[in-house]
């Protein structure tokens, strides 16, 4: 027991029942002499013979609330006489309960002791610790309870509350012990060092070092090893060097790095040896190591060369940086696409304009000449130029995401069943094609065109990686990606996922090259050959439709493209066509007057040029000002307005259709542009229930598309 002066007998009992309040003090105030049953219960507790004479006088504070009873924990802390325990009931309404009182003064004040007083069950044990968190601090007694149990209670706790409190200077002043004879082992350290005569008492302390740093080195997360300069075998490593490496401590040990082929180059690691024998060491430098599964990861090294009973050896750490490395890549990846893309947008517009007066004119003097012309055959090869280089440009923007996309829930089986008739014509039949799949695959919400343009993509790539012939095997299957399973790839992420797979039988690609497949204009065909686009093109589609692009491949075995596109909440609805016209450029004729508004002049002469030979009356204007000009002078009613998105002046052509359409609501609208729609200034969800034709256009699908407009209901 403590001795009279070290206990703490100060005792708050939180209960909103006064009679609680009384029943305690009658309990622990009454006078030991003349109810020596306390005494006995004392006696009994800690093992030791019922002294009459000896009492202990309990201090007994009262308060009626939780709120009262935590300022009361508090403000005795604050005067230097805390309590040793406190009796706390569970039930005090209107304010905190117990358990809630309870867990407000634990965070102040930890160490004091508690008897939870409870006549229902309002708390479970297991609801008790979820709020509480385990400790031995807490009893709980049931009301009515026992005299004794409330004495033994209030001897063992004021006692505990005393010994922790002792444990707790002890371990204080343990503490300081420590610091200081640490501080006094530096300090004969340092002199030692400079005495000869003290060799011993420094190789003692050496010691002393070692073990500590051998503590620290076992128990480090960070992977580390040892070995010797002159063998450059292991001679020690930790934990985190076993799970990078996958070999066991007791493996490494003897053994050199060649010898178990852990580091992807040989000779990197020589160049290092070299630099640790100078005394440079190394800092952060990228190398590739091999796991016992083969698996190859990427880290960083830094080695530092340090002497042990006068044998030099080194320390190496080793930093995983894969995922990072992974992340990394995407992110230049991404930032290249963005630069090209800026650029292809910048010049689309323009370029755009030039390509449909090329194609325009072409289409048209092709269709005024007979096929024996002697320049017919030049006219083709000018128009499928200018469609060639439209494709270009289609493809830049749709790879750096800023071609337009028209979105709606489709099924893949309709662009494997149009991408199956074209494979034989453009694979030939050296390639055989085999399409798979699944019973039941889930809609998705993407471009048609763009799915298409996937297909055709890795179709013509795995071609090219089959000159003898081969198999092409592409699969359609659900794939539902847990999110153990999404943590493999940085794009990953967990959910259902329409998974289309492209296998070929070809030469494969090599590592070196795999790390770069997806990067814009870069190709391993010859000049002439390849744009470099592609792949690119295919990384950018399925980015832009949420999803994305998972490749293997293995050297003269073949490669394994894997796009995952997320599959629709939506259900697949069959609408009927607007119109029934089947798009006959012999039919597309008409008489309504048709507002043209085009800042190119070559592009506005010859959209004149297309649609007055068809018997539709033309306006022309060269910006939007001027349109709003040519709308106020009108005389006969405009049925149709084509107007490009951007042009100059200050009105665009969004505004110039809005504008126009509240004046006459049965204004038929069709916008152009070069841009991607949503380059030019606007959202094209703006635009939503409106024609809009991409530049650049034949002359064939401009008629079809103002015809199809103007019968439009």
């Amino acid at each position: 027991m403590a001795s009279p002066e070290e206990r703490n007998n100060r005792i708050l009992v939180i209960d909103d029942n006064v009679s609680i309040h009384e029943d305690i003090r009658k309990v622990l105030g009454v006078n030991r002499q003349k109810n020596d049953f306390m005494a006995d219960a004392k006696a009994m507790l800690f093992d030791e013979e019922s002294k009459e004479s000896e009492r202990i006088e309990f201090e007994i504070d009262s308060a009626y609330q939780g709120e009262d009873g935590y300022k009361k924990v508090l403000h005795s802390a604050a005067e230097g006489r805390p309590y040793a325990m406190a009796f706390v009931d569970v039930r005090m309404p209107p304010g905190w309960d117990g358990v809630e009182t309870i867990a407000k003064i634990w965070k102040h004040h930890p160490e004091l002791q508690i008897v939870l007083c409870t006549a229902f069950t309002d708390y479970s044990w297991d609801e008790m610790l979820e709020q509480l968190g385990r400790s031995d601090s807490l009893v709980i007694i049931k009301k009515p309870f026992d005299n004794i149990e409330v004495l033994q209670l209030a001897y063992a706790l004021t006692h505990k509350w005393v010994l922790n409190n002792q444990l707790k200077q002890q371990l204080q002043d343990l503490d300081k012990v420590v610091a200081q004879r640490t501080s006094e082992l530096q300090s004969a350290h340092d002199k030692l060092k400079t005495e000869f005569a003290g060799r011993m008492e420094i190789e003692k302390a050496l010691r002393l070092s070692e073990e500590r740093f051998s503590k620290a080195f076992r128990a480090s997360p960070i992977p580390l090893a040892i070995q010797s300069l002159d063998s450059q075998v292991y001679v020690d490593a930790n934990d985190g060097f076993e799970q990078i490496t996958g070999f066991t401590r007791e493996a490494l040990i003897g053994r050199t790095p060649d010898e178990m082929n852990l580091w992807e180059n040989a000779d990197e690691t020589a160049e290092i040896l070299n630099h640790i024998r100078t005394r440079i060491p190394i800092r952060n430098r990228r190398a590739r190591l091999r796991t016992k599964f083969g698996e190859v990861r990427e880290t960083l090294l830094s080695v530092e060369l340090f002497e042990l009973d006068n044998e030099p050896f080194f320390l190496t750490n080793v930093q995983d940086i894969t995922e990072q490395s992974k992340l990394e890549y995407e992110l230049r990846q991404s930032q290249k696409m963005e630069a090209v893309g800026q650029l292809a947008a910048g010049v689309a517009h323009d370029f755009n304009n030039v390509l449909t007066v090329v194609q325009g004119h072409a289409c048209l003097l092709l269709g005024s000449r007979e096929p024996e012309s002697p320049d017919y055959r030049s006219l083709e090869t000018i128009s499928a130029a200018a469609e060639r280089a439209s494709k270009l440009v289609r493809q830049l923007l749709t790879f750096s995401r800023k071609q337009f996309l028209q979105i709606r829930t489709m099924d893949i089986r309709e662009t494997l069943e149009s991408a199956s008739e074209m494979f034989p014509r453009i694979l030939g039949e050296h390639i055989d094609v085999k399409v798979v799949t699944a019973p039941e695959l889930p809609f998705i919400d993407a471009d048609s065109g763009m799915m298409e343009q996937i297909l055709m993509n890795l179709a013509v790539n795995a071609r090219d990686a089959m000159p003898q012939g081969g198999t092409l095997t592409i699969r359609a299957e659900t794939e539902l990606i847990t999110p153990e399973a999404a943590y493999g790839h940085p794009d990953s992420r967990p959910g259902r996922f329409l998974r289309l797979t492209v296998s070929d039988t070809g030469c494969g690609i090599s590592p070196e090259v795999l790390l770069r497949v997806f990067e814009p204009f870069f190709t391993t065909k010859p000049v002439g050959q390849g744009t470099g686009l592609g792949l690119a093109t295919v990384y950018g589609v399925a980015k832009r439709h949420k999803g994305w692009v998972e490749v293997q491949s293995e050297l003269k075995v073949g490669t394994t493209f894997k796009v995952f596109i997320p599959a629709s909440a939506n259900v697949l609805e069959i609408n009927g066509s607007k119109s029934s016209r089947a798009g006959n450029p012999a039919t597309d004729r008409g008489d309504e007057t048709i507002l043209v508004v085009e800042d190119e002049d070559a592009l506005r002469e010859l959209v004149v040029e297309v649609l007055k030979p068809q018997g539709y009356n033309v306006i022309s204007a060269s910006s939007g000002v001027k349109a709003l000009e040519e709308w106020g002078q009108r005389k006969e009613k405009i049925h149709l307005l084509i107007t490009d998105l951007v042009m100059p002046g200050g009105v665009m052509g969004r505004d110039l259709g809005q504008q126009l359409f509240a004046e006459d609501p049965e204004l038929k609208v069709i916008y152009t542009s070069g841009y991607s729609p949503g380059l030019a200034g606007k959202d094209m969800a703006l635009l939503e229930g409106k024609n809009f034709l991409a530049k650049p256009y034949p002359p064939v699908r401009l008629l079809k598309a103002v015809r199809d407009c103007l019968d439009c209901v």
